[in-house]
């Protein structure tokens, strides 16, 4: 190879940049589409600016943590751009967090302000939400200086709505900050960002522990997931259409890639089926992010999806097992299917290439982006070949600089070399694609074997009636644990427990049957913001009366 095959540094810019140079490049061309919204890039600067304004004359500094809770709206999008502009770190809170978990993300991650909205009100009302989880702030006397005894960082709570809460600021009087004169402070923040500042803090989700912040810069954010947008060739004539919660890693690395390019994100305020295929067909959508097998599952359902014109679609995403990306493809067959590994700590990371065989698609998460490495080691930290599982490392540009006031936690998962240790299964082929084999907490210790999750799974795809299925472990007396499964059966199909248990026999060891099967309705599964969450299945399989059937060897 030489220097001219070399792939250069792109987009090496601080976060609010990617939106100030779209909207200077095509002011008019839409970037932003909400059921009954649309923005320009023009108008989404300008709306950025001003929160950043507000922000600024709020008395936000260079460097101060600024939170967002919020569920997806187009204010979240001006707000999150705002936020970066003033040079704060922005903090996305996970909009189903609960008392406690608001409580311990506020305090954690030393947020000097925290911006929600009221337009989710018939579903969530943050501001009770907030008053419950911060005590003191109902009767604040002065929302631009609260003084609470257990949040004493906290300063201003701001409503980026119509309602006027306790202790809370408006938005009228927020954006009554936004004077003129702090033009010339903002304009020198902007201008004085650093690539490597810290641009925002992603919180992991904490289903099988407290929740931890993930310190990412500029540079690790915006050029790994702008790389991402050139491996998906995203140019400013893409429509992109993302459901996912736009507090989520995936939906803030699209909505950066999407804005950097200059194209059009397209979103929903929660997700439905039927209203994603209407605004595909109506917007002519282009790209389409459900990346999430639940999300896909019920769009391919709907009785709609059919008589669904898609042909303007050229490219979507999901993370799934193999059988299910086949037969995502099969029901697309004129757009290319892709998928990829990555996480809350360095984003994408892999990605597969819309020129990869069907087979590489499938089967793999592609190779890492330019600049990236990725790894497989063993127990005792040493590097496995093609074909060996192990846990997967990376490292490159995109690492978080550690967890925000974690350093156990942090010397635990990035090594002194720049390595960064994921609590993932993988293993890689030949031509260095990664194979992802599951969470390393989520496999099963069954009779000193270890089993994944995800191959006791593709046995039961691999039956006609099985539209999802998720396998966990149980305790068992004599193996420690053994594999049981929740299926969700596809619609008008019939299975029972002993016919899915029968298909696994003979297809894969004993050990690895699953001993149970429970049925699971689709709007039973327990969910975090994208993901089943397993931990709470296997707490459903722990409350019920000790059944544990025998399986001959």
């Amino acid at each position: 190879m030489s220097h001219a095959e070399v792939t250069l540094a792109h987009d090496v810019m601080p976060l609010g940049h990617l939106l100030l140079r779209s909207a200077r490049r095509e002011p008019d061309r839409e970037a932003l589409v909400f059921p009954d919204t649309r923005w320009s890039y023009g108008e989404l600067a300008d709306r950025a600016w001003a929160v950043a304004r507000s922000l600024v004359a709020l008395g936000v500094r260079r460097g101060e943590h600024v939170g967002l809770l919020m569920t997806n709206h187009p204010d979240f999008v001006a707000t999150f751009f705002g936020a970066s502009l003033a040079g704060a770190v922005v903090v996305p809170l996970n909009a189903r967090y609960r008392r406690n978990e608001v409580d311990s993300i506020v305090e954690n991650a030393d947020l000097v302000a925290l911006l929600t909205h009221d337009y989710a009100d018939d579903h969530i009302d943050f501001a009770a939400r907030l008053h419950e989880s911060l005590p003191g702030l109902a009767g604040s006397p002065d929302p631009l200086h609260l003084s609470l005894t257990r949040h004493p960082m906290l300063r201003a709570v701001v409503m980026m709505g119509r309602k006027e809460s306790d202790g809370i600021l408006s938005r009228a009087a927020f954006d009554g900050l936004d004077g003129e004169e702090f033009d010339a402070a903002l304009r020198a923040r902007v201008e004085g960002l650093r690539v490597r500042d810290i641009a925002i803090i992603l919180y992991t989700s904490g289903t099988t522990s407290a929740p931890r912040g993930a310190l990412l810069t500029h540079e690790a954010f915006v050029r790994a997931w702008m790389g991402t947008g050139r491996i998906f060739d995203t140019t400013a004539e893409d429509r992109h259409w993302n459901g996912l919660p736009l507090f989520h890693v995936a939906a803030l690395g699209c909505l950066t890639w999407i804005t950097g390019h200059g194209a059009t994100f397209i979103s929903d305020y929660t997700w439905d089926a039927g209203r994603c295929l209407q605004a595909m067909e109506r917007e002519r959508v282009t790209q389409f992010y459900p990346a999430y097998q639940p999300i896909m599952e019920a769009f391919l359902g709907h009785p709609r999806f059919a008589d669904t014109d898609l042909r303007s679609l050229r490219t979507f995403l999901n993370t799934a097992p193999p059988e299910m990306l086949a037969g995502f493809q099969e029901r697309l067959p004129d757009a290319v299917g892709m998928t990829m590994y990555g996480g809350t700590e360095g984003g994408a990371v892999t990605t597969t290439q819309i020129d990869d065989p069907l087979e590489d698609r499938i089967n793999t998460t592609g190779r890492p982006q330019p600049g990236l490495e990725i790894r497989v080691v063993g127990e005792d930290g040493s590097v496995l070949g093609a074909g060996q599982p192990g846990i997967i490392q990376f490292r490159g540009f995109n690492t978080l600089e550690g967890y925000y006031k974690s350093p156990e936690k942090t010397v635990e998962s990035v090594l002194a070399d720049g390595w960064v240790t994921m609590t993932d299964l993988g293993q890689m082929d030949e031509k260095g694609q990664v194979q992802f084999l599951g969470r390393a907490k989520e496999t099963l210790k069954v009779g000193g074997e270890n089993v994944a999750p995800q191959e006791v799974e593709a046995q039961l795809y691999a039956h006609p009636a099985v539209k999802l299925a998720q396998v966990v472990g149980m305790p068992d007396p004599k193996l420690v644990e053994v594999p049981a499964a929740f299926v969700e059966l596809q619609d008008s199909a019939t299975a029972t427990e002993h016919e899915l248990i029968e298909h696994c026999r003979g297809r894969i060891a004993s050990f690895k049957v699953p001993r149970l099967i429970r049925f699971v309705a689709s709007d039973d599964w327990p969910m975090s913001a994208t993901k089943i969450q397993r931990f709470a299945l296997r707490e459903r399989l722990l409350e019920e009366p000790a059944s544990r059937p025998e399986m001959p060897a």
